[in-house]
């Protein structure tokens, strides 16, 4: 049962969205691969906060759902309407790339495997999405990605996601998702697989 009603992210909302996404990525096989274990969990919400801040706000759209003390699902769409995303994403890869620390290779890996199975054509992407624990079984993580997956069918376009983890395929199946790829990355890195709708 859904506690909250969904609201566009904004400016305010980015250090406690990064601390939801941190919680949901720290342990997730494809961070675990792909971002050094020192500082894990630190490296992990850097990233997230740069993902919000710099990529999702400007440049894409962000979904949350509030709880007691804040946003408690977060979602993070990139679109085809900005003309600046690549650039957006270049000015952060640097930073990027340190927070993988010993990893960056397998970080760099990763990336070149999915490559081949991302659409070429324009789609909304959805890049990260992630509910507080203490908020998980109540409806918000559908919640947040239901407005993005509205924006997407309302502009013609197909929705597209990776996830590294086999029981979020069932739930994004549930949402119309398809496979499309399935990825055994690099190195010993996790099974991922490309979802479209």
């Amino acid at each position: 049962m859904i506690e909250s009603e969904v609201r566009p992210g904004r400016q305010e909302d980015v250090d406690k969205a990064a601390d939801v996404l941190a919680g949901a990525f720290a342990d997730y096989a494809w961070t675990r691969h792909t971002v050094a274990a020192d500082g894990h969990f630190e490296r992990v919400r850097r990233f997230q906060w740069l993902f919000v801040a710099k990529i999702g706000l400007p440049h894409g759209k962000v979904w949350v759902a509030d709880g007691p003390n804040g946003p408690a699902a977060v979602a993070v769409w990139t679109t085809p309407e900005s003309e600046r995303i690549g650039e957006a994403f270049g000015a952060i890869a640097d930073e990027l790339r340190e927070l993988s620390g010993d990893r960056a290779d397998a970080a760099d890996a990763a990336e070149a495997a999915m490559a081949p199975h991302r659409p070429t054509e324009p789609v909304w992407f959805l890049g990260t999405v992630g509910v507080a624990p203490e908020s998980q079984g109540k409806g918000l993580g559908r919640a947040v990605i239901e407005p993005g997956l509205a924006a997407a069918d309302a502009a013609g376009v197909s929705a597209y996601l990776e996830t590294s983890e086999p029981g979020n395929v069932r739930f994004y199946q549930r949402l119309g998702f398809e496979v499309t790829a399935e990825v055994a990355l690099p190195g010993d890195g996790p099974v991922t697989w490309s979802m479209r709708r």
